[in-house]
């Protein structure tokens, strides 16, 4: 893995305060520590930290810190804040390390071919794209291929079949699923609800059978009581 440089002033003083202030001068406040070096609160330029972090390496660039009015001293960033809402750095933690130390480093992994399965209809389903290992310092790939041409709608990968790489160990689970070819969902489209007594009135439905009668029979009944009625008062009419 080739070495980046890039340039470090002393001198700034720990706060929030004094931070806010550094980043409005384009700077990035940050920290250097790690074996025989004492934690030294130093700043960086931003658009240099920018390239230095988007080379090929990524975090895991091998950087020559050079501290001003100091030594030069080989680190990695560890520990990066950003900004939730902008593209930005907020606070960078840099860590010493020696070019034969065996470091945990989280590296990309680069899905290579078209799924069997996704060509026959199934979605490609990444469960991760990155993986953590241990490596010697000087031989952190890159990335990590890993082919997927030949799974099937069903099938997945998981870390087991990563490819193997010589003085790289993988520190995830095994059986821990990377990528999947599943069967897509079946859209189905709901029945908008009814109301009965709507669904009555547009299909026309009659009154069950025996209701009509009934009500005709009950008018009927109350017709007749009343001709009683004006009967039985006209004859008390009369009478009198």
């Amino acid at each position: 893995m080739s070495e980046v440089s890039l340039r470090a002033q002393t001198g700034r003083t720990v706060g929030s305060r004094e931070s806010r202030r550094i980043r409005r001068t384009g700077q990035v406040p940050a920290v250097v520590y790690g074996t025989g070096v004492e934690s030294l609160p130093i700043s960086v330029n931003a658009l240099e930290l920018q390239k230095v972090l988007h080379t090929e390496a990524g975090a895991n660039a091998l950087i020559n810190l050079e501290i001003e009015g100091g030594d030069t001293i080989l680190t990695m960033a560890r520990v990066i804040q950003r900004h939730p809402f902008r593209s930005e750095y907020r606070h960078i933690d840099f860590v010493t390390v020696s070019l034969d130390e065996t470091v945990t480093a989280e590296v990309t992994i680069d899905f290579v071919g078209t799924p069997v399965g996704v060509l026959e209809g199934g979605v490609f389903s990444p469960r991760r794209t990155s993986v953590q290992i241990e490596v010697l310092i000087t031989n952190i790939p890159s990335s990590i291929e890993l082919d997927v041409s030949e799974i099937e709608v069903g099938g997945s990968l998981r870390i087991a079949d990563m490819q193997e790489i010589e003085g790289v160990t993988y520190l995830e689970d095994p059986e821990g699923v990377v990528m999947s070819v599943t069967v897509p969902a079946a859209e189905i489209e709901e029945e908008p609800e009814i109301d009965e007594e709507e669904l009555e009135l547009l299909e026309g439905e009659e009154a069950p059978e025996g209701e009509g009668d009934e009500d005709a029979e009950a008018q009927a009944e109350g017709e007749g009581e009343s001709e009683d009625t004006e009967e039985s008062g006209a004859s008390r009419r009369r009478s009198s």
